[in-house]
């Protein structure tokens, strides 16, 4: 791993881990919420299928300076100086779980750079139609808060849902709510090592990251998915209580071009068991793309 910043020409600071073959095929992964840049899938696979994994902190997370009143597609324009920095004009994303609206964002406002995208086990627009049918309670509430009390949202995570206070307590907290499938992934000894980094790291600066992407993912997205032309795939597992099923297939439905695949049995985290398959679907037409 590689691990570094970018200064941005608004002056912003970004943070970023680069994971696999540092000459290969160039992927975005976008993690979840809150999530920084140390959230990988396995590297040993990124580097057999000959893949340069980047991850890069959103603003408010990790190493990345927070930016008040971003929106999803600002994301886009950070991501597009990030890979100018790179020098690298084209390439795929990924994004899983709070990380799958800016697979969106991207694919509406950068099309013209990316090779594929694909969304897993990915949020969705919050509002649509059954979206939150079978959805944790916690995570209920916390898209309640987002459009009706954003201002009590910062208190209540850093008081209820803090790394920061008790690393522990958070996370048996926020991945006990993860079924049986899940559970298998999650407790693993070098995920729950992983993830336990990973949530310190993303809170480093506190919980306004957290609590104002919460806010940006559980609002209306600012653009309509029927405006997105640009292929998406979208992966999801049946037994996700964390993105339900439904905001799935609200996006398979609404998105003009997309293809989707559903995993019976399987729940929030199919991408660490599925990421060879990931990557090869991500990677398959690049020679033709670049």
């Amino acid at each position: 791993m590689s691990d570094s910043t970018v200064r941005l020409r608004d002056g912003r600071q970004v943070g970023y881990a680069e994971y696999g073959d540092l000459n290969g095929k160039p992927v975005l992964f976008f993690q979840g919420t809150p999530s920084s840049r140390l959230l990988h899938p396995d590297e040993p696979i990124t580097r057999e299928m000959g893949v340069r994994l980047i991850v890069i902190d959103r603003p408010g997370f990790g190493l990345s300076d927070f930016k008040p009143n971003r929106t999803l597609l600002d994301w886009a324009d950070d991501v597009s100086e990030v890979m100018d920095a790179f020098k690298i004009n084209r390439f795929a994303i990924v994004g899983i779980s709070g990380g799958g609206p800016y697979v969106a964002a991207c694919a509406l406002k950068i099309p013209q750079r990316l090779t594929e995208a694909m969304m897993v086990s990915s949020g969705g627009p919050a509002d649509a139609p059954g979206a939150l049918d079978g959805i944790a309670r916690q995570r209920r509430l916390g898209y309640w808060a987002a459009v009706h009390a954003p201002w009590l949202l910062y208190a209540v995570l850093w008081l209820t849902k803090n790394p920061q206070r008790n690393p522990e307590k958070f996370f048996k907290s926020y991945t006990g709510i993860s079924d049986a499938s899940d559970q298998v992934v999650i407790q693993r000894p070098e995920m729950t090592a992983m993830l336990k980094r990973n949530y310190l790291e993303a809170t480093r600066q506190g919980v306004r990251g957290f609590a104002h992407e919460v806010v940006i993912v559980g609002r209306p997205w600012g653009f309509r998915l029927q405006d997105i032309t640009f292929p998406i795939r979208i992966w999801h597992g049946d037994c996700d209580t964390s993105t339900p099923i439904g905001m799935a297939r609200y996006m398979a439905q609404t998105l003009p071009n997309s293809t989707v695949r559903y995993f019976p049995g399987e729940g929030h985290w199919l991408l660490f068991t599925h990421w060879r398959e990931i990557l090869a679907e991500l990677t398959q037409d690049y020679a033709s793309t670049h």
